[in-house]
């Protein structure tokens, strides 16, 4: 009989459900941590505990007085150096600590890319508005100007003129918890930003799963509404995205576990990370990836986390078309009701809205403005791009 593991959720919200059901379909015996008791994972573990998930000491001593066998930061960038320096203190499956802050924060990123000769915008980051003004004048316009430790593409805008640097400056400070904001170059990408998941199996890129991020032209273009598998970059690049991701896990010494991809290649074809976040990518992409390869990345995390061999799992394609789409509002506003068209309704396989009528809403401006999730099926790539890329003539929120 299967020997039942202690395990430790960092974060308990309804895109953290899978991985806590999964490792209780197990038998293992679960425990969630984060700030809010009120999160909906936290019903489905044996224990919760109310404590931030990026408080090393405090999460460190949990994991020791609950004797744990395995750490997971699903879908979190914040936790995800928590889980790392945990896990490293206590001699459990992970990956180095100094390597996960690195990929963890943008501007610890953007050196070791350019330190090592990866292709990457003109970056510098700033703990005051005073401090970046030179480089500010400095570099090409437009810019980009985001917090360094943000995730959901929260607190990023596009400026090209000084008049609008400490706006921007403070809006991205808002979402920072080190309180220090990146202002980089603005990439001129060519054809549509690369996402999806990957998995590391013994130092190597073992799976890959990439896809079409999808942004809202009416709306924020900086925050992604869904991703569509499979990616329709052509062979060569995507080959070029594995060998690249590959030499970065060599450098950083990355050994396991899930990756979160966003990458985009100039007019050039030249290939540069946008961020590779270590840890499963949120949007529902283990979800949409189980749909189009029955690779189940939720397995995945939760037995790596707990020393269980991965070695199994090699490379599939992506079959047939999928995306996922997060359900959002245009503007500020009260629900009055949910339009679908008959052409979308056929193409929905799951769904959970978030809203009811009468709820205020926020404009999509970050992840945290989600207002319900879907998976959907499409018959062919052109019907999934196109209805993807224009989801206003298909489904859209009804405001008053």
């Amino acid at each position: 009989m299967k020997k039942s593991k202690r395990i430790l959720f960092l974060g308990g919200s309804k895109f953290q459900i899978p991985p806590i059901i999964y490792a209780k379909s197990q038998g293992h015996h679960v425990i969630t941590c984060d700030y809010l008791p009120d999160n909906p994972g936290h019903q489905f573990a044996d224990e919760y505990c109310n404590l931030s998930t990026t408080d090393f000491d405090a999460v460190l001593q949990l994991a020791k007085e609950r004797n744990v066998d395995g750490i997971v930061a699903y879908a979190s960038d914040p936790a995800a150096p928590t889980q790392a320096y945990v896990a490293n203190e206590m001699g459990l499956p992970s990956n180095p600590y100094e390597s996960v802050k690195i990929l963890a924060r943008k501007d610890l990123f953007r050196d070791f890319l350019s330190k090592h000769n990866f292709y990457v915008p003109k970056s510098r980051s700033f703990y005051s508005l005073e401090d970046s003004l030179s480089w500010f004048r400095e570099i090409k316009k437009p810019v980009i100007v985001k917090p360094v430790d943000s995730s959901g593409s929260k607190g990023v805008t596009k400026i090209s003129d000084e008049s609008h640097l400490e706006e921007s400056f403070n809006y991205a400070l808002s979402f920072s918890r080190e309180k220090k904001v990146a202002i980089e170059e603005f990439f001129v990408r060519d054809g549509y930003q690369v996402a999806g998941d990957g998995f590391v199996v013994n130092g190597k890129l073992a799976f890959r799963c990439w896809a079409n991020e999808h942004f809202d032209k009416l709306c924020n273009p900086f925050v992604p509404i869904g991703e569509s598998f499979p990616s329709i970059m052509t062979e060569k690049t995507l080959e070029q995205a594995h060998r690249e991701t590959q030499r970065l896990l060599d450098l950083l010494k990355i050994t396991q576990g899930a990756l979160n991809f966003d990458f985009h290649y100039d007019k050039n074809g030249d290939f540069s990370f946008l961020e590779l976040g270590p840890r499963n990518g949120g949007n529902l992409i283990p979800e949409v990836i189980k749909y189009s390869t029955n690779v189940d990345l939720v397995k995945y995390t939760v037995d790596s986390a707990l020393g269980i061999d991965c070695s199994a799992l090699s490379q599939i394609e992506a079959a047939g078309f999928h995306s996922s789409y997060m359900l959002h509002a245009l503007e500020d506003g009260i629900v009055k009701d949910i339009w679908y068209s008959k052409e979308i309704r056929d193409n929905i396989l799951e769904e959970s809205i978030f809203i009811k009528k009468g709820d205020k809403v926020s404009r999509f401006n970050g992840s945290n403005h989600t207002l319900g999730t879907m998976i959907m099926k499409f018959e062919s790539r052109d019907e999934m791009i196109e209805k993807m890329d224009n989801m206003e003539k298909y489904l859209k929120v009804v405001l008053e």
